[in-house]
């Protein structure tokens, strides 16, 4: 006998595990947040750094955080390697943040 996907033509999706889809879920959500927190604080301490007010680094930067959120939120759940995930947003999260850490330590120095 045939199966379902034969007889309608369509192709069934993988059954992936409930651990699996709760990871990438928690991974898309507090990576996205990490990587662009790591971004703004970066991104604040970089124009504080050039001499730009620090309300308007702020403003411009939380902006552009917004806009970028939502593109790593949704390439997060398109992607099919979780390692991929955690390099990039894990990954570039702390390098960001250590990125910001130093650079705001050298202009308080």
């Amino acid at each position: 006998m045939s199966s379902l996907s034969e007889q309608t033509g369509k192709h069934t999706p993988n059954k992936l595990p409930k651990s699996a889809i709760v990871h990438r879920v928690l991974l898309t959500l507090f990576g996205s947040y990490a990587f662009t927190w790591g971004f703004t604080a970066f991104g604040m301490a970089s124009l504080a750094a050039l001499g730009v007010d620090f309300h308007e680094a702020e403003t411009a930067i939380l902006i552009i955080a917004f806009i970028l959120i939502i593109p790593l939120f949704l390439w997060s759940f398109a992607t099919r390697s979780l390692t991929r995930i955690w390099t990039v947003l894990v990954g570039g999260a702390l390098l960001l943040t250590v990125a910001a850490w130093g650079l705001q330590q050298a202009i308080l120095s």
